[in-house]
Protein backbone atom coordinates (compact mmCIF):
# COMPACT_ATOMS: atom_id res chain seq x y z
CA UNK A 1 0.00 0.00 0.00
CA UNK A 2 3.31 2.37 0.19
CA UNK A 3 3.62 2.52 -3.54
CA UNK A 4 -0.56 3.59 -3.50
CA UNK A 5 0.03 6.52 -0.64
CA UNK A 6 3.19 7.66 -2.45
CA UNK A 7 1.33 8.01 -5.96
CA UNK A 8 -1.70 9.74 -4.30
CA UNK A 9 0.49 12.41 -2.79
CA UNK A 10 1.24 14.02 -5.99
CA UNK A 11 -1.66 16.21 -7.08
CA UNK A 12 -1.00 15.97 -10.45
CA UNK A 13 -1.58 12.25 -10.11
CA UNK A 14 -4.88 12.45 -7.96
CA UNK A 15 -5.96 15.04 -10.80
CA UNK A 16 -5.32 11.79 -13.23
CA UNK A 17 -7.45 9.90 -11.13
CA UNK A 18 -10.11 12.68 -11.11
CA UNK A 19 -10.25 12.49 -14.91
CA UNK A 20 -9.96 8.58 -15.54
CA UNK A 21 -12.86 9.18 -13.00
CA UNK A 22 -14.83 10.33 -15.41
CA UNK A 23 -13.94 7.97 -18.49
CA UNK A 24 -10.90 5.87 -19.89
CA UNK A 25 -8.37 8.00 -21.81
CA UNK A 26 -5.41 7.80 -23.87
CA UNK A 27 -2.07 9.41 -22.37
CA UNK A 28 -2.29 11.98 -25.56
CA UNK A 29 -6.06 12.73 -23.92
CA UNK A 30 -4.48 12.93 -20.47
CA UNK A 31 -1.40 14.86 -21.22
CA UNK A 32 -4.21 17.70 -23.09
CA UNK A 33 -5.30 18.42 -19.57
CA UNK A 34 -2.13 19.46 -18.00
CA UNK A 35 0.54 22.00 -19.13
CA UNK A 36 3.64 19.79 -18.95
CA UNK A 37 5.23 17.47 -21.49
CA UNK A 38 4.40 14.15 -22.63
CA UNK A 39 7.06 11.95 -20.84
CA UNK A 40 6.25 14.28 -17.78
CA UNK A 41 3.00 12.73 -17.69
CA UNK A 42 4.27 8.95 -19.10
CA UNK A 43 5.89 9.05 -15.69
CA UNK A 44 3.30 10.04 -13.40
CA UNK A 45 1.13 7.18 -15.70
CA UNK A 46 3.92 4.76 -14.56
CA UNK A 47 3.86 5.74 -11.13
CA UNK A 48 -0.09 5.02 -10.97
CA UNK A 49 0.55 1.91 -12.98
CA UNK A 50 2.79 0.65 -10.56
CA UNK A 51 0.73 1.50 -7.94
CA UNK A 52 -2.12 -0.80 -9.14
CA UNK A 53 -4.24 2.99 -9.10
CA UNK A 54 -4.51 2.64 -12.73
CA UNK A 55 -4.99 -0.48 -15.71
CA UNK A 56 -3.77 0.26 -19.00
CA UNK A 57 -5.33 -1.62 -22.21
CA UNK A 58 -3.85 -1.59 -25.71
CA UNK A 59 -6.05 -0.89 -28.24
CA UNK A 60 -5.16 -0.30 -31.97
CA UNK A 61 -2.19 2.08 -32.18
CA UNK A 62 -3.22 3.45 -28.38
CA UNK A 63 -3.07 2.51 -25.04
CA UNK A 64 -6.34 3.34 -23.14
CA UNK A 65 -5.61 3.77 -19.28
CA UNK A 66 -8.56 3.60 -16.87
CA UNK A 67 -8.99 3.84 -13.08
CA UNK A 68 -8.45 0.53 -10.99
CA UNK A 69 -11.81 1.01 -8.95
CA UNK A 70 -11.04 -2.32 -7.10
CA UNK A 71 -7.59 -0.38 -5.59
CA UNK A 72 -9.18 2.14 -4.96
CA UNK A 73 -12.34 0.49 -2.93
CA UNK A 74 -9.60 -0.96 -0.66
CA UNK A 75 -7.55 2.06 -0.50
CA UNK A 76 -11.46 4.40 0.79
CA UNK A 77 -12.25 0.84 2.90
CA UNK A 78 -8.64 1.55 4.80
CA UNK A 79 -9.50 5.07 5.58
CA UNK A 80 -13.04 4.75 6.28
CA UNK A 81 -11.64 1.68 8.69
CA UNK A 82 -9.12 4.01 10.45
CA UNK A 83 -12.04 6.82 11.15
CA UNK A 84 -14.66 4.14 12.26
CA UNK A 85 -11.55 3.12 14.82
CA UNK A 86 -11.28 6.55 16.01
CA UNK A 87 -12.17 7.91 19.65
CA UNK A 88 -14.82 10.42 20.34
CA UNK A 89 -12.08 13.16 22.06
CA UNK A 90 -12.77 13.75 25.30
CA UNK A 91 -14.62 17.59 26.36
Amino acid sequence: MNDTFKALADPTRRQIIRLLKERDMTAGEIADHFAMTKPSISHHLSSLKQAKLILDERQGQNIVYSLNTTVVQDVMGWFLEIIGDRKPEKE
